[in-house]
């Protein structure tokens, strides 16, 4: 695993776009569904077991967390949605702040959308999709919990996915991850490097879905 991811640390949260950091530098961001296990992915990929907090309770990630790998790279953790037992005035307008984040950070480079692996591509996963095709963003799906299905199983799951994004017209690469037996960290963490523009020279073998 590369150290850079090692050394993330926690800076700043925001609830409010006007309170996010300067918009320079590099910037990916993990969104999925409160219960997708987000958290557990981020912590995962850095090797840092309470960097991301990992509520029992689904949708208590109800900010924009920065986490700083050096002087010009984050990794942001974006508001849980979908699930959380909240009032809708507030889901409306993490909606909201997340479309307007998408659409208008020039320092963001990439979006993992996670997804558990046993109920992808609900309504606001889509959506999310969608909103990231309109900002020219490139996305890559983690598909979690992997290990709660057979190999046979999952692999379906995975291909399924891949046939729905292509009939929906919406462009991500995708892969299998599990925070419980680190099945795909390394594939995850080749695409975050390329977004970073860290192994530039490098092509990707990561399977990917062109509409």
């Amino acid at each position: 695993m590369s150290e850079l991811y090692r050394r993330a640390y926690y800076t700043v949260s925001a609830s409010q776009l006007s309170q996010l950091p300067p918009d320079s530098g590099y910037e990916v961001a993990f969104a999925g569904r409160s219960n997708a296990g987000k958290s557990s992915a981020i912590n995962t990929i850095t090797g840092i077991n309470a960097l991301a907090r990992i509520s029992k309770t689904p949708g208590r990630t109800q900010m924009i967390n920065f986490f700083q790998l050096d002087e010009e790279r984050f990794l942001v953790d974006l508001p849980g949605y979908g699930y959380a037992k909240v009032p809708e005035k507030m889901k409306l307008k993490w909606q909201q702040t997340l479309s307007k984040y998408l659409e208008t950070r020039q320092s963001l480079r990439g979006l993992m959308l996670v997804m558990d692996l046993r109920h992808p591509l609900k309504n606001f996963d889509v959506q999310m999709l969608h909103w990231a095709k309109q900002a020219a963003l490139p996305i890559h799906i983690l598909l979690t919990k992997a290990d709660k299905l057979k190999r046979g199983a999952a692999n379906n799951t995975l291909q399924q996915v891949k046939n729905d994004l292509h009939e929906l017209e919406l462009d991500a690469s995708v892969q299998l991850f599990s925070s419980f037996n680190h099945q795909g960290r390394d594939e995850a963490i080749h695409v975050l490097d390329t977004w970073f523009e860290l192994n530039s020279a490098v092509t990707t073998d990561t399977d990917s879905v062109t509409a």
